[in-house]
């Protein structure tokens, strides 16, 4: 290789054309290779740049430079001068290769290179040959949209009107009678919004320069006036695109859509406040409704024969765009149908198959343009196109996307059935279960397919979210159309969510029957929704009547939780794991009417509390401590806890769970703080039987809580189902709040808060220590408010091994009690600093 290196310097020192161009050409084959020849740089920059040469070595030379990494010493004012110089060169291809080698330098050399170049940027981009154009467009698009010159700009007035200058020759370039020229001059203007729309602060420190306030303005300013320029000559650009060959087509897409959505949405007078925020005399457009109507049902019109194009990425693009037109105030559903069909057809195109998260993703996100009956058409085909999804992250997004959509449609439609409108087929939740797939996937107890737990979750989740009310709109962007038609265009009242959850419960109730190999995420989240509704309705004091004033409404929804109650207790036979049957005894027994059963039965099997009370039995004397299985310890507690509140509620069920609790005591299955707690739970129920009138508040009052979940806590105990459970609980987390509660844009963070708003929040570290004999507990918490999360970090000294576990996993329940004298101050701490944490949530 030396050998070769040292032929080809020869070669370049000759002062023949013809060797040194062979030589050049040798370098370049060398370097495409994937040799390292920077050895020839300096070589080639000293005999052919700064030498006279012939017009072919020049070129040759100049690619090799761009190929190969530069050294600092050569990047001296020779090579700068023969690069400023040979943009006059006599040969048009000569003067388009040196002005293609300005991106490649590095940023301190290019103030002072572009103002002494001005002119002859300017004059390429004038010039009459085809190709000095082409290489003035490409160039100068790779380089002004870069995060560094939009610095330099912001502190260079004179540097930032030559840039101007050159943005607005750019966009005239648009018009170019060749179809390259024009073709790159799309893609510039493409770039340029692209990077003013998609800002965002790298996670990896040094991965890009973050705007400042007079970087911000500039970028503003450039991008105002290029979408000034094209919506008044849209006319023009669509006639030009129109003759440009379809290969070519495709970038002169998202300009044409972009300058009309900015100012039909009118975001266009906000760029020009950013980008002169003292002045004053800025006026809105006087553009009138109906001229922007107008000019977007022009580029819709131009856009929509191209959705049946044979090209996918054509296709895709195409209708993408026309989705971001359908957004805009005027815009229809029928854009966003024809758009939506379109893309869909893609699924099956064996060239696009690599792009089906793309293809999802599109569509879900924007389900609420489309109407009511599109929308419902396509719940089904989008369940299984998501089952396919290969990345957990899309498939939650989509289905988030899809649970919200379907909530939001069924409460929408029976509000407009309560106001006497024609009821539409297919709008309840229920209909997204019809599937034969889906219902076969959620009534298996063996499946192992994750889309089934991602499903239940996400359409709790989504209840949940449903159940919260609308915040005040201050810094928080523009809602969701399906959100705003909720709020304002329906009667949003306190309890329209719970009809939806209601068929979600009913559907989703076979989740408590699976198996999920330890995983309980699923079950936590429809178990909560569960107990939440039961909370709402009372359901612990039976069906109301008509006579107690309940409406017609709340007696079939009482009834239908009531019904789904007595199903659950049946389904305790058919649960194997200790862990779920702990959990959902815990969700019935605490609002189960105990009072309406019929006495007659007490004796029968089949009675709900005989068959809630033989399970607690099973838990209790249960010897199997698998931990993929079952973590006795929590369940036991789970249960005794159960066994109190059931017992200070009902006589018949005190009675029962007593000689339980004697037998369980007296058994080999009871460790020393379990019969403690037994012994506590045993004298409650007896004081509370023996004095039914003295029964003191909150020993059986229903709370609606359920301590199990992961919402409140994060500490939880260190298995792979656990740790799974997590990640879960996160995706899930992430892609609700998404879609709930959209982030606010850039551009509305910097009105509304200025140029800290682009700074992130550090987590803030609040430390919650407590002191106790015998033992000392250090805790803290990390509040994040970029994810929304608190982390709770425990350490507890001077215990033993056996005793730091017992402790460690009351506060993972954090709702159960320990009764046993050495460590009740240690736990009154713990609970002290659980209700710290909870007060100081962050939302």
């Amino acid at each position: 290789m030396d050998l070769l290196i040292a032929q080809i310097t020869t070669d370049l020192r000759s002062s023949d054309a013809l060797r040194q161009s062979s030589a050049l050409l040798q370098a370049l084959q060398q370097c495409a290779a994937g040799r390292d020849v920077s050895a020839l740089a300096r070589t080639a920059a000293t005999e052919i740049l700064s030498a006279p040469s012939s017009a072919v070595c020049k070129r040759l030379a100049l690619d090799l430079l761009r190929a190969l990494p530069l050294p600092p010493d050569l990047l001296d004012p020779l090579l700068l001068t023969s690069l400023r110089s040979d943009l006059s060169f006599p040969d048009p291809d000569v003067a388009a290769s040196s002005i293609a080698s300005f991106p490649s330098l590095p940023s301190h050399l290019l103030p002072s290179l572009l103002s002494s170049a001005h002119a002859d940027i300017a004059a390429a981009l004038s010039s009459p040959a085809e190709s000095l154009r082409l290489a003035a467009v490409t160039s100068l698009s790779s380089l002004l949209p870069r995060d560094d010159l939009a610095l330099m700009c912001s502190t260079n007035p004179s540097l930032m009107a030559h840039a101007t200058t050159w943005w607005g020759r750019l966009a005239e370039l648009a018009l170019d009678s060749a179809d390259a020229v024009s073709a790159g001059a799309f893609e510039a203007l493409a770039r340029l919004f692209q990077e003013l729309e998609g800002r965002r602060m790298s996670r990896l420190a040094g991965d890009k320069l973050v705007d400042g306030e007079g970087a911000l303005a500039v970028r503003a300013q450039w991008a105002a006036d290029a979408i000034d320029f094209i919506w008044s000559r849209r006319n023009m650009l669509i006639a030009r695109t129109m003759v440009m060959p379809v290969e070519s087509f495709r970038v002169t897409v998202y300009p044409l859509v972009h300058a009309a959505k900015m100012v039909a949405s009118g975001v266009v007078n906000t760029l020009r406040r950013i980008a002169k925020p003292g002045d004053t005399t800025i006026a809105d457009s006087v553009e009138s409704s109906a001229e922007k109507l107008v000019g977007v049902s022009d580029i819709v019109s131009h856009l929509l024969p191209f959705l049946s194009s044979l090209d996918p990425p054509l296709v895709f693009e195409v209708g993408i765009n026309m989705l971001a037109l359908a957004d805009v105030p005027g815009g229809k559903p029928e854009w966003a149908s024809a758009a939506i069909i379109a893309i869909l057809t893609l699924w099956d195109r064996q060239e696009f198959s690599s792009m089906r998260e793309t293809i999802v993703r599109a569509v879900v996100t924007n389900l609420h343009l489309l109407d009511l009956g599109m929308q419902v058409s396509l719940f089904k085909r989008l369940l299984q196109m998501v089952r396919n999804l290969r990345a957990e992250s899309d498939r939650m997004h989509a289905l988030a996307c899809i649970c919200r959509t379907a909530l939001c449609v069924d409460l929408f439609a029976k509000e407009s059935v309560r106001r006497g409108q024609k009821p539409v087929p297919g709008t309840d939740v229920i209909s997204l279960f019809e599937d034969v797939r889906v219902k076969e996937d959620l009534n298996s107890v063996t499946s192992k397919n994750l889309f089934r737990e991602e499903l239940v979750a996400s359409l709790v989740e989504s209840c949940f979210q449903l159940s919260l009310p609308l915040p005040e709109l201050k810094n928080s962007g523009t809602e969701s159309r399906v959100i705003g038609a909720l709020a304002y265009g329906t009667g949003y009242g306190a309890l329209n969510w719970t009809e939806p959850a209601l068929d979600v419960v009913e559907v989703c109730r076979p989740c408590v029957l699976w198996d999920c190999n330890g995983r309980t995420y699923a079950i936590d989240c429809y178990l909560k929704l569960l107990v939440r509704l039961c909370h709402i309705y009372d359901t612990r004091g039976g069906v109301k009547t008509i006579k107690a004033g309940a409406s017609q409404d709340q007696i079939l929804n009482e009834t239908r939780l009531r019904n789904l109650q007595l199903q659950l207790i049946r389904d305790l036979r058919e649960i194997h794991t200790p862990r779920i049957s702990s959990r959902l005894i815990w969700a019935i027994s605490e609002h189960f009417d105990l009072e309406g059963l019929d006495p007659l039965l007490a004796d029968d099997p089949e009675d709900p509390l005989n068959i809630i009370i033989s399970n607690m039995h099973k838990i209790l004397f249960n010897t199997d401590s698998s931990a993929t299985t079952s973590n006795r310890i929590q369940d036991v507690q789970a249960v005794l806890i159960c066994a109190q509140r059931l017992g200070a509620r009902n006589a018949r069920a005190g009675q029962l769970l007593s000689k339980e609790l004697e037998e369980f005591r007296a058994s080999t299955s009871a460790d020393s703080v379990t019969k403690h707690q037994s012994r506590y739970v045993l004298q409650v129920i007896k004081y509370v039987t023996n004095h039914p009138d003295n029964r003191w508040v909150g020993v059986g009052d229903a709370t609606g809580d359920y301590p199990f979940s992961h919402h409140t806590l994060t500490v939880q105990f260190s298995e792979a189902s656990a740790a799974q459970d997590r990640k879960l609980e996160g995706l899930v987390h992430k892609a609700i709040r998404e879609l709930w509660r959209p982030n606010p844009s850039q551009l509305t963070l910097l009105q509304t808060k200025g140029i800290g708003a682009l700074h992130k929040e550090h987590p803030k570290a609040c430390t919650l220590t407590g002191s106790s004999d015998p033992c000392y507990i250090e805790a803290y918490h990390l509040a994040d408010p970029t994810d929304g999360r608190i982390t709770l970090h425990l350490k507890i000294l001077n215990l033993t091994e056996l005793e730091l576990n017992r402790v460690d996993i009351r506060v993972g329940l954090s709702g159960a009690l320990y009764y046993m004298d050495g460590f009740s101050r240690t736990v009154r701490h713990l609970r002290n600093l659980v209700s710290q944490v909870i007060q100081s949530k962050v939302v």
